[in-house]
C-alpha cells in the first residue's frame, strides 16, 4: 500500500476521531455497484479487501480506502451513435431536427449505449495519522484530494480537513534547499527541480538527472528564477520531488527503508498488507516532522 503521490491536509480536530466512529460512517456510506444509467459511483472499501473493515488501525495511524466505480464511455462513441440517429430521423421526416429533438435523441443514445460500457474499478488510499494531525491521500490531484475529504465530509457529516499552512512560502524554503541553505539533517538534493521565473507567463527551467548543486543550476537563481519543484533524499529512506504546492510527488522508500520487510515471510496476502503499512505509516511520520519543520506547518503537530 505504498503511496506513490501524496497530498496531505491538516485534521485540527483529530481528538474528536476514532475508530469506532470511522468504521460504522464508511460501512453505511460503502461502495456501491454503479447504476445502469449513471456513469459513476463512490463508496468507502475494505483496504484489505474481501469484506474486512473499512479502517485498519496501527497505534495512531488509520487506514482507508475510496472505492469507484467509472463507466468507460468515450465521446467519440457517443457522437457516432447519435449523428446516426439524427441523419436516419431527419431522413425518415424528410426535413431537419429540431434543437430540442437533437437533444432528447442525445440523452437516448447515452441510455442505449451506457448499460453496454466498460466499468473502470479504482481506489485511492489514505492514512490518518492522528498524533501528527493529518491525513494523506495517496494522489498528486489536489482535486481527487478534496474529492475523498468530500466523501469522508458527507459519510461523518463534519470532517475540517485544512490545506497545509506554512510560515513561509514554499518556494522560498525550497529555493533555500537548494543554496544549501535550512535543509533537515540527514536530508540531501536530488537529482530534479524546476526553476521558475516569479514574472507572469515566465520562463520554467526542468533539471532531471543533474548535479543540482553545480554552478550551471545555481546560475538560475542569480537570475531571478525560483525553485518550484525539488527531489530530495531524506535519512537514505525516502526520496520524494517537492512542489510549490506541497504536494509530495515519487514518493517512494528506498532500500535503507525496505530491508526490513523484505526479510519477514508473511504468511498472507492480508499479513503482508498490514507490514507494508505498518512501515509505510512509519516512514512518512518521520517525514513529516522533518518537513513540517522546515517549511513552519503551522496546522499540524509539528512535533508529533
Amino acid at each position: 500500500m505504498f503511496f506513490r503521490n501524496i497530498v496531505v491536509f491538516a485534521l485540527p480536530e483529530i481528538r474528536s476521531l476514532d475508530l469506532e466512529t470511522l468504521e460504522t460512517a464508511f460501512a453505511e456510506h460503502a461502495l456501491t455497484p454503479v447504476g445502469a444509467l449513471a456513469m459513476q459511483s463512490r463508496g468507502f472499501v475494505p483496504p484489505l479487501g474481501g469484506q474486512g473493515a473499512f479502517v485498519q488501525r496501527l497505534q495512531h495511524h488509520l487506514w482507508f480506502s475510496l472505492g469507484a466505480e467509472d463507466r468507460l464511455l468515450p465521446g467519440a462513441v457517443v457522437q457516432r451513435e447519435w449523428q446516426a440517429k439524427i441523419a436516419a430521423q431527419e431522413q425518415a421526416k424528410g426535413h431537419p431536427l429540431g434543437k430540442r429533438a437533437r437533444s432528447q435523441l442525445k440523452q437516448d443514445t447515452l441510455d442505449e449505449l451506457m448499460p453496454r460500457a466498460f466499468i473502470k474499478l479504482s481506489r485511492t488510499n489514505a492514512l490518518i495519522d492522528a498524533k501528527a494531525g493529518i491525513i494523506a491521500i495517496d494522489t498528486g490531484s489536489l482535486k481527487s484530494a478534496e474529492a475523498l475529504v468530500s466523501k469522508v465530509r458527507e459519510a461523518l457529516g463534519s470532517f475540517p480537513a485544512l490545506p497545509l499552512q506554512t510560515a513561509q512560502s514554499p518556494r522560498t524554503v525550497l529555493t533555500q534547499f537548494l543554496l544549501g541553505e535550512n535543509l533537515p539533517a540527514d536530508w540531501q538534493l536530488g537529482e530534479e527541480c524546476e526553476l521558475t521565473d516569479p514574472a507572469e507567463k515566465g520562463a520554467v527551467v526542468k533539471c532531471l538527472r543533474h548535479d543540482l548543486a553545480s554552478d550551471e543550476v545555481l546560475a538560475h537563481l542569480h537570475t531571478g528564477k525560483q525553485v518550484s519543484r525539488l527531489e530530495v533524499l531524506a535519512d537514505g529512506h525516502v526520496r520524494c520531488v517537492i512542489g510549490e504546492d506541497l504536494v509530495l510527488r515519487k514518493f517512494k522508500l528506498l532500500e535503507g527503508a525496505v530491508d526490513g520487510l523484505e526479510s519477514q515471510s508473511a504468511e498472507s496476502m492480508e499479513e503482508e498488507l498490514m507490514a507494508r503499512f505498518a512501515l509505510f505509516s512509519a516512514e512518512l511520520s518521520g517525514f513529516f516532522s522533518a518537513f513540517a519543520k522546515a517549511f513552519g506547518v503551522e496546522n499540524a503537530n509539528v512535533k508529533g
